[in-house]
């Protein structure tokens, strides 16, 4: 069928792809990937020409992963049916890490991280759990997957529409889960507060309580970057609503405030995974605001530039007295 329908880097997101993926390119271009997966979610033939791009390119192509796993992340519906279909991940990626292919084993392990977290995120669609039939088939047969930590996995489904503040989360484990949480389309989205620079050079060693105060603020963080990338795949940029274009607008200025603080912590944590979590946060921050560039250019026409200032926000972390502690991050954020 492949061949009957010609070169699948002919279409505008095939040449795209066979791009983004060239093996002589030193790192990833996110622009390029972000391009891709706008193409996906805005055209027709967009997810169907995507996969046939990557399709050709699975075969001797160490650099597909991180276009295939980008574009499940921003992409759709249309594209995850297609992604996640028995027959793609059967015929397609268990293929390339056969015995015989003698696949290197840093592609054997991302396929396989791939098929775990597309397991994990679409158990409970009925029409996505092809990908489920074949991860449980090849546990069964004994495979072993590598050791994946699925909470630091960025999100691949996207939640419904609400927006945190630092009052809605407190006291809370999880993002999303309160459904009078949930705002319409006309409401704001409420800037987290932003922490006092540190000063000194000197870095900290954060207390267990400290660390779990974090990561409930960076989780409010990604709940807002989901938020923005659920709009973003779902609106049409020339027929979007004023109130959903005001709600996106507000969203970008406060995640833009939220990635200063970031940026500010990320040499400051003496505490080497939570600093890989928030160069996470952080590049899913840089994924959307892409997107949102390419967005506002579609709708007005017009080059977008970010921002030169995000706008101040109230505290993003409220780390709180510790008065046990001395010289700890809580003392130094006084």
């Amino acid at each position: 069928m492949d061949f009957l329908l010609g070169n699948p880097f002919s279409s505008p997101v095939g040449q795209r792809i066979e791009k983004a993926t060239d093996g002589s390119l030193q790192s990833e271009d996110w622009a390029l990937n972000m391009e891709i997966c706008d193409i996906i979610n805005e055209t027709e033939e967009g997810p169907k020409d995507a996969l046939r791009a990557v399709k050709k390119r699975i075969v001797g192509n160490k650099n597909f992963h991180e276009v295939l796993e980008t574009c499940v992340k921003n992409c759709g519906h249309r594209f995850h049916v297609l992604v996640a279909s028995q027959d793609f991940v059967e015929s397609v990626l268990v293929r390339t890490i056969l015995p015989k292919n003698n696949p290197p084993t840093i592609v054997h392990d991302k396929v396989l991280n791939l098929i775990q977290s597309w397991a994990d995120a679409f158990r409970s669609s009925p029409d996505l759990t092809g990908v489920v039939t074949i991860y449980e088939d090849l546990r069964r047969k004994g495979l072993e997957f590598p050791m994946t930590d699925l909470d630091m996995l960025s999100p691949i489904h996207t939640p419904q529409r609400t927006v945190f503040n630092s009052e809605t989360q407190s006291g809370q484990d999880s993002v999303g889960t309160d459904s009078s949480q949930q705002e319409d389309s006309g409401q704001h989205a409420a800037p987290l507060p932003a922490p006092p620079i540190l000063s000194g050079d000197t870095p900290i060693a954060p207390t267990p309580e400290q660390i779990g105060k974090l990561r409930s603020e960076l989780e409010m963080v990604s709940g807002n970057v989901r938020v923005m990338s659920e709009m973003l795949t779902e609106l049409v940029p020339t027929q979007a609503e004023p109130a959903d274009l005001e709600l996106l607008q507000e969203l970008n200025r406060t995640c833009r405030a939220m990635q200063q603080r970031v940026l500010e912590l990320i040499p400051q944590i003496a505490n080497e995974q939570l600093t890989e979590e928030l160069l996470i946060v952080n590049d899913n921050l840089n994924n959307v605001f892409l997107r949102h560039e390419r967005f506002e250019r579609f709708r007005t026409g017009q080059t977008t530039k970010a921002p030169s200032e995000a706008e101040p926000a109230a505290d993003l972390i409220d780390m709180g007295p510790d008065p046990a502690a001395t010289g700890n991050l809580s003392s130094q954020l006084a």
